[in-house]
C-alpha cells in the first residue's frame, strides 16, 4: 500500500506519470475511474482551497465522498485522533485525506489504516499535493524543461508546510529554490540561499512564488502591522518591471501585502492556473493511489 506523506515518497518517474495523467484531467470533465470507491476528509485546521480541491477531484473521479466535521465532533468530546482514525479505518474507507495542525501526525497514521493516507498538510512541515501542483504548473509553463530553472520563494517561509514541500520536491527537477524573508521569517542553518529583498535576485529568477504570512503560527509580534510588513515584501509591477516572471501564490492571497491589485491582474500570475492544475494533479493521486 503506499501513501503520500511527503513529497519524496514518490519517484522522479512517480512524479511524470502523475503528470500525465493530470494533463488528461485537465478538462474537468467526470469519469468513473473511482466508482463505488469511498473517501474520507479529515480537517482538523479550517480550508477551502485544499479541501475543495480534494472533493472536487474524488467527484470527478466518481468517488463518493466523506467530509468529516471533527473538531465539532469526536475531538470536543475527548476522543484522540488515533481513536477516530480506527474507527474510520473500522467502516473500511478506500482513502483517508488528513490535514492537521501537528508536524508529523499523518506519518504516524499509517500503521493503523488499511487504506492510503494522504497528508493535506501538517502543521509547519509539509503540503506535498500543493508542491506537486506547483511543480506541475511550472514543468507545463515551461514545457517540461525545468532544469536550471530558478524560484526565489519570498515570504513567511519558516512558516511555511509549502516552502517545506517545495524545497525537497523542486531540486528534483533541476530547478534552483531560494528563499526571501526578512530575518524573522528565514530558515535557521538551512542549506539554500536566502536573501533579505527581492530586488537582490529578481533579475536573476524565472518564478516568484509569494506566501501568505502566516501570524497565527508566530508566537511573537515582528511587524506592528501587516502593512509594515507589505512595504519589503508585497509583490508589486515595480517589483516585476517587464521581467518574464512566473508569479506563483499557493493562496489564500493578501491582496496588496503578498501580491498587489495590479499584479494579481497581470497575466504572468498563474495563481487560478494552479488552482485548476490543483483539482487535476489530486485527480491523478487518486487515481494512482486507490485504483
Amino acid at each position: 500500500m503506499q501513501h503520500l506523506i511527503s513529497t519524496s515518497d514518490f519517484t522522479k518517474n512517480e512524479i511524470l506519470e502523475l503528470f500525465d495523467d493530470a494533463k488528461m484531467f485537465l478538462d474537468m470533465q467526470s469519469n468513473e475511474i473511482l466508482k463505488g470507491k469511498i473517501i474520507v476528509n479529515l480537517f482538523f485546521e479550517d480550508s477551502t482551497r485544499t479541501r475543495s480541491a480534494f472533493e472536487m477531484a474524488a467527484k470527478r473521479l466518481g468517488a463518493q465522498v466523506i467530509s468529516l466535521d471533527v473538531g465539532r465532533s469526536s475531538r470536543s468530546k475527548g476522543e484522540t485522533i488515533f481513536d477516530t482514525i480506527a474507527n474510520i479505518n473500522a467502516m473500511s474507507p478506500d482513502a483517508i485525506t488528513i490535514r492537521h495542525s501537528e508536524c508529523g501526525l499523518p506519518g504516524t497514521l499509517v500503521e493503523h489504516v488499511d487504506c492510503p493516507i494522504i497528508n493535506a498538510g501538517d502543521g509547519k512541515n509539509e503540503h506535498p499535493t500543493q508542491a506537486l501542483l506547483d511543480l506541475f504548473t511550472i514543468y507545463e509553463h515551461f514545457e517540461g524543461e525545468t532544469e536550471g530553472k530558478k524560484i526565489a520563494i519570498i515570504g513567511d517561509v519558516k512558516s511555511s508546510r509549502v516552502a517545506g514541500s517545495n524545497k525537497k520536491l523542486l531540486p528534483t527537477f533541476g530547478i534552483d529554490v531560494n528563499f526571501v524573508a526578512p530575518d524573522c521569517f528565514k530558515y535557521e542553518n538551512d542549506e539554500f540561499k536566502q536573501y533579505d529583498n527581492l530586488s537582490e535576485i529578481i533579475d536573476e529568477v524565472d518564478v516568484v512564488m509569494s506566501l501568505r504570512t502566516q501570524l497565527e503560527r508566530h508566537n511573537e509580534v515582528y511587524f506592528t502591522s501587516l502593512t509594515e510588513y507589505a512595504k519589503d515584501y508585497c509583490v508589486t509591477k515595480d517589483t516585476f518591471g517587464d521581467r518574464d516572471i512566473l508569479l506563483l501564490h499557493p493562496g489564500p492571497v493578501n491582496r496588496n501585502i503578498d501580491i498587489s491589485d495590479e499584479m494579481l491582474a497581470d497575466p504572468r500570475n498563474k495563481i487560478l492556473e494552479q488552482v485548476r492544475n490543483g483539482v487535476a494533479v489530486r485527480m491523478a493521486i487518486l487515481k494512482k493511489l486507490i485504483k
